[in-house]
């Protein structure tokens, strides 16, 4: 039996992996030799950013959590690994499966290699430019041990040739977390807020902020919200709070008269939120993917990204330091045109049973 270990470890992880451990149960039922185990290394601890996602996305239990939450990104990065060989030493497997670029990818990834297993990146090959993000150096070092890489467009296929990784390890499967999405859409249920925060439907926008870059800093955060809470003309701004960014608005005294505070929302609960909203202002990666297959307006409060295709081909627009221009945008958001979602190849629902079947056709 071809033996797989999948990691997953924070909140974009579980939306990637969820259509390949589907479309693996399947392939199980019907006769394939083939196993897995799931790892959950327990880097995102909050419920509403971990446990949820398992029972919304119809995951299976992981078999061991790891409990890796907390500390630095190096006391984490190396909580991670000492877990984590120790259980691969316990559960030898002859793949590894990493997705995204989160500190769990990176360190199982090591471990993976250190212990002389193969291991395989799924979501490999794309890149920001933009070293200052703990992330990038994720995806580059990731890379750079990795036996298999499944890309989500040409774009990544090239970063990983220019990088020197030949051809016969690269497959153009396309993106699991548009997989989910698309099964996902007919279960979208809106959040139960309190009888205080009622919004109306289609007429209100989504904010969501975590990058160190945007919310680190207490004057820099201060300003960024003033400025979106003063340019929506009274319509209101749906702002689930990540921890981080949570942490950091209890220490700013500021006054925002049209921003609707939410704790975590989960999977199907925000993507209600994004789908029926007449625009997304964001500084993650992901939220850029989602918005534009759902054709929704998004301005991304990042001055790179490593999702071109959502600015060549979706409905994603970089701002980068220009919060001066914030403003205009969110005026065309509510009140203009926006441009329309393309279709990018390969975002089709069908991902996971690309990565899957390539993976039963490995040698070994």
């Amino acid at each position: 039996m071809k033996k797989i270990t999948i990691i997953a470890g924070a909140r974009p992880n579980f939306m990637k992996i969820a259509p390949i451990i589907h479309v693996l149960n399947e392939k199980k039922a019907k006769g394939e030799d083939i196993g897995y185990r799931l790892v959950h290394t327990g880097q995102h601890y909050d419920k509403k950013m971990s446990d949820d996602f398992f029972s919304q996305l119809k995951i299976p239990p992981p078999d061991i959590n790891l409990h890796c939450g907390g500390g630095s990104q190096a006391e984490q990065t190396a909580q991670i690994m000492v877990a984590f060989e120790r259980d691969l030493l316990e559960n030898p497997c002859d793949l590894i499966l990493v997705v995204g670029d989160v500190t769990s990818t990176l360190a199982c990834a090591i471990v993976g290699k250190k212990c002389n297993t193969k291991v395989a990146h799924v979501e490999g090959g794309i890149r920001s430019g933009d070293m200052s993000m703990p992330e990038e150096i994720n995806r580059i070092v990731t890379d750079s041990i990795s036996d298999y890489f499944f890309t989500t467009t040409d774009k990544a296929n090239d970063n990983l040739i220019q990088g020197g990784v030949s051809r016969d390890r690269i497959f153009l499967v396309g993106n699991t977390m548009i997989d989910t999405l698309l099964a996902q859409m007919p279960d979208f249920v809106p959040p139960q807020l309190p009888e205080t925060q009622k919004i109306i439907e289609g007429k209100y926008l989504v904010l969501t902020l975590h990058r160190p870059s945007n919310v680190d800093d207490p004057e820099k955060l201060k300003k960024l919200l003033e400025i979106i809470d003063n340019s929506t003309g009274g319509v209101a701004i749906c702002f689930p709070a990540h921890p981080r960014t949570k942490k950091m608005l209890e220490q700013l005294q500021i006054q925002l008269h049209h921003m609707v505070m939410l704790e975590p929302l989960g999977y199907l609960e925000f993507n209600y939120l994004v789908q029926h909203s007449k625009g997304v202002i964001t500084d993650s990666g992901g939220i850029t993917e989602e918005a534009s297959v759902m054709n929704i307006p998004c301005l991304t409060l990042r001055n790179s990204t490593e999702r071109p295709e959502t600015v060549e081909k979706g409905t994603n627009v970089l701002i980068g330091e220009q919060l001066d221009k914030i403003p205009e945008y969110i005026h065309q958001m509510l009140y203009g045109s926006w441009k329309q979602y393309q279709g990018i190849p390969y975002w089709d629902g069908k991902t996971a049973t690309r990565i899957v079947e390539t993976i039963i056709s490995l040698p070994g």
